[in-house]
């Protein structure tokens, strides 16, 4: 059963994200036409772009949009993003990011069932902020795991260890929060998104690049609308406790 309080709070959430809904079927309807073209170009060798890379491209482009309007389905489509990008990072010898999207495949279907059952009495779960206990251990776990995986990756002899390290342990930790719908899963993204448009860059996968510009963008308005959402699913400060 679900509670008085929490049946307002995705009342009140609806209502707040309900929003201007002729501008979103604008915008995918934009992406549609753009992922076509990008699609059937490379296909037909008239763009000088891999076709797995590609399908990378439209995926994630599509997992992020979908993450930051809170639906669901960004689970199986980012489940996809991280199969072709699995191809991708081996290819050019990031073996850090093709191991991290080997792992975000798991990380998909465990997010994807949180957040239709991860709430309170297995309901839908409603964005939340992470505590401070939570917050230390995850700092404490990520420069372990940085330090210990870019010595590692220096014996495999990685093209670019400490960096390759650092966004892999931040993005699991992102995606980490991200499935359990923690607000500051934004603050880690942008984060990693920043380091990773140089690294892509530096590597020549400018497409890939490209992409993690618009992951940027979209991690702000994600943290924008993920935070009107919070503030809507916020009990009342003196609400009286729910009765069986």
């Amino acid at each position: 059963m679900i509670s008085p309080i929490e049946k307002r709070a995705m009342e009140d959430r609806g209502q707040v994200l309900r929003g201007r809904h002729p501008a979103e079927v604008a915008g995918y309807a934009v992406g549609a036409c753009a992922s076509a073209v990008l699609i059937v170009g490379s296909l037909l060798h008239r763009l000088p772009m891999d076709i797995t890379e590609v399908l990378g491209f439209v995926t994630g482009a599509w997992s992020v949009w979908l993450t930051v309007k809170e639906n669901v389905w960004n689970w199986p489509i980012g489940i996809a993003n991280s199969v072709f990008y699995v191809i991708v990072f081996a290819h050019a010898r990031l073996f850090a990011d093709s191991s991290l999207n080997g792992l975000y495949v798991a990380l998909g279907f465990l997010g994807w069932y949180w957040w239709l059952r991860g709430g309170v009495n297995r309901s839908v779960l409603l964005v939340g902020r992470t505590n401070a206990v939570t917050a230390s251990i995850l700092v404490v776990l990520g420069v372990a795991g940085t330090i210990g995986m870019t010595r590692f990756l220096e014996t495999v002899h990685d093209s670019a260890p400490f960096l390759d390290a650092l966004t892999t342990v931040l993005s699991l930790i992102a995606e980490f929060m991200l499935a359990r719908k923690l607000l500051e899963n934004w603050y880690v993204w942008i984060t990693a998104d920043v380091i990773y448009i140089g690294l892509y860059s530096y590597r020549s996968l400018y497409l890939t690049s490209v992409l993690y510009a618009i992951f940027l963008t979209m991690c702000i308005a994600g943290w924008m609308r993920w935070s009107r959402s919070w503030r809507a699913n916020r009990p009342p400060r003196f609400a009286e406790p729910a009765r069986a």
